[in-house]
């Protein structure tokens, strides 16, 4: 019985680890429409448009894992971003993308 608790008790502090994992960290999945120097726009799978800034820490991974750089994003690309919400601007920390056709990058876990 006591086992039983015990492991209940690891399941429940497992997941809520997992739950605040990332904190308060907003994730964007979607397709880009538009690149701007400080900026990209990416329409979501429910249709929405979402701008999210780039900043000078803003790190870019291309499918296969690889560093990349903003220059390397293109319309039409499928993006998971991970961003940090201040009021209503989000600012990208990362993102991952894929070229059209290729599998969405993963999303996080």
């Amino acid at each position: 019985m006591q086992s039983k608790f015990i492991s209940a008790l690891a399941i429940c502090a497992l997941i809520s680890t997992m739950a605040f994992a990332h904190g308060d960290k907003k994730h964007v999945m979607g397709t880009i429409e538009k690149i701007n120097p400080d900026s990209v726009v990416v329409k979501q799978t429910d249709g929405k448009s979402v701008e999210v800034k780039l900043v000078s820490a803003t790190m870019y991974v291309s499918r296969d894992g690889k560093a990349a750089k903003l220059s390397d994003l293109a319309v039409g690309d499928r993006v998971v971003i991970h961003a940090t919400p201040a009021g209503d601007t989000l600012s990208a920390d990362e993102i991952k993308f894929s070229v059209p056709g290729a599998p969405a990058p993963s999303s996080p876990k």
